[in-house]
């Protein structure tokens, strides 16, 4: 049975010759389709690499066939519109929708089950606001930033130019300028596509230091004073970590440096771009500060913060410490979450690395709340948000502001093929082949960016006025309810323990996790003392 079709393919031969003695055409396309198979068999048959073909010829390629698109099969066809692998169908339909300035009203009722065990809601009010605009810009700047920035609450967050193309690039940025949002330009540095349509950004500085460094790899400060000093760079951030791949670092090969991408970086067309692990500027929390007080004098007053995903919590504290003790502190802190994405991450990485978004920014907002640092630095998070609900969540848990990314690229084309790596997106988002991205029109896609953006903070908006309030920051943890039981909800008022401003300053703590390890960590490192 398992040669059948093979040995048909090859009896099919003669008889399609055979038959285009009477009918030329239909004879031939015979013979030679089955020829075509036939020799696909018998190569499948005499191979030694693979073992199922050699005992299925022919038929065990539709397993493989099959097996290729079977991401596609599932997305599409057969889970529901709520499994999220990674993005729900309805989470990918909501940013279409909005891109598109389609109506995204919904009929019937939620979709959901509102009495399964961790489903969660924002309380309304009876006395609901109304709110002239959807504009709820705040502030980013310390008390030693002479340059603060009018950020919005919602930005797009870092994706470098070399994982995303030119052309996908250009759209995001375009957008956010006409937007009035802020385009983090990912640890690549800042690309003449970044530049291009004078969007605002926040320039990203990861390990590698690219776009301010030696030829050796080391942090040059006076290209980095040369490029922060362009009005477009509105905010800098000294990336630790990232939410997929923590304490992992990158390398994108020299085959894919391109001359784009070498201008970008600083570094020579076909040299592989490594991302160290750590930075080679500090070694310490005390380090920390004190490059963080260069890159603010370097850049003019310009606000600079970190980004990070939490870790161990030893560290976090001793950078705290260290905030407190040396009186510098950044102008704001990125946390990503563990569920971020990237363009290629360790299986291992990606599913068991890292702080999830809520733990982490629990842990970084209790900590400034405790050492009486929180008025002095905003929290802006990210890692998988999409809609004004999962924005309303962060604000209701401490956050100032959301970064979203693979939101952003659902706006410009994405439909999630989970290619990225590959350099073969169909939509010409993750690619640097030309072929590919010229399908990304620019001119189409810059306005699907400002619409996702746009129709998202005017949900925002009217989330904010139903629960009686003004801004998203007039969220607290008792408008945010959980599900915890088939009988019992609570707020995360009461779900989680919250610490009293100055609290970690008086030395008698009772939160769990800064009483097992408050007191071993340290400004002057990073170890667990």
């Amino acid at each position: 049975m398992r040669y059948i079709p093979l040995i048909i393919s090859l009896v099919l031969i003669p008889a399609g010759i055979g038959l285009a003695t009477a009918l030329p055409f239909w004879g031939g396309l015979l013979a030679g389709i089955a020829g075509i198979v036939a020799l696909i068999g018998l190569y499948d048959f005499f191979q030694t690499r693979s073992a199922v073909l050699k005992n299925y010829p022919v038929s065990a390629r539709l397993r493989f066939i099959f097996e290729h698109f079977r991401p596609e099969i599932r997305q599409y066809f057969l889970e529901s519109d709520h499994e999220e692998t990674p993005y729900s169908r309805e989470q990918r339909a909501l940013v279409y929708r909005r891109a598109k300035g389609i109506e995204g009203l919904r009929p019937f009722g939620t979709l959901r089950n509102v009495n399964e065990i961790g489903h969660e809601w924002i309380n309304h009010s009876m006395a609901p606001t109304h709110l002239d605009s959807h504009d709820f810009r705040h502030s980013i700047g310390g008390p030693d930033c002479t340059k603060p920035y009018d950020a919005s609450p919602l930005n797009i967050s870092g994706m470098s130019y070399g994982a995303l193309s030119p052309n996908a690039i250009e759209s995001l940025n375009w957008g956010a300028r006409i937007g009035g949002f802020a385009h983090t330009t990912g640890e690549g540095s800042i690309s003449r596509f970044h530049r291009k349509h004078g969007g605002d950004l926040i320039w990203q500085v990861g390990s590698g230091y690219f776009g301010c460094r030696t030829p050796e790899g080391a942090f040059d400060p006076d290209r980095f004073a040369e490029t922060a000093a362009d009005d477009q760079v509105k905010m800098i951030e000294i990336k630790l970590s990232q939410g997929a791949k923590p304490g992992h670092g990158g390398i994108l090969p020299g085959a894919k440096v391109s001359e784009a991408i070498a201008e970008a970086r600083g570094v020579r067309v076909g040299e592989d771009c490594i991302s160290p692990p750590g930075h080679s500027e500090f070694t310490s929390p005390k380090d920390l500060c004190a490059f963080i007080a260069k890159l603010r004098d370097l850049s003019g007053g310009k606000p600079v913060g970190i980004k990070l995903c939490v870790g161990h919590p030893w560290e976090f504290f001793a950078m705290a410490k260290a905030f407190h003790e040396t009186g510098i502190t950044p102008d704001f802190i990125t946390i990503d979450g563990a569920e971020g994405g990237t363009g290629a991450a360790p299986a291992e990485f990606a599913d068991h690395k890292g702080a999830p978004i809520r733990e982490g920014l629990m842990l970084v907002h209790n900590t400034l709340v405790g050492m009486g640092l929180r008025d002095r630095i905003r929290l802006i998070v990210s890692g998988k948000l999409i809609s004004a609900f999962d924005m309303c969540r962060m604000f209701a848990l401490g956050a100032d502001g959301c970064n979203i990314a693979r939101g952003f690229m659902f706006a410009v084309g994405c439909i999630q093929a989970q290619v990225c790596h590959s350099g073969k997106c169909p939509t010409g988002v993750t690619t640097q082949d030309p072929g590919r991205y010229r399908a990304l029109v620019v001119a189409d896609k810059y306005q699907r960016v400002a619409n996702f953006h746009r129709n998202t903070m005017v949900a925002l908006k009217e989330a904010v006025e139903s629960s009686g309030l003004i801004s998203p920051l007039d969220f607290t943890p008792h408008h945010l309810m959980i599900r915890v039981s088939s009988r019992e909800v609570r707020s995360a008022a009461s779900q989680y323990l919250w610490l009293e401003p100055g609290e970690l300053l008086s030395g008698e703590v009772s939160h769990p996790a800064f009483t097992k390890y408050w007191d071993r960590a340290h400004a002057d490192t990073f170890a667990f003392t």
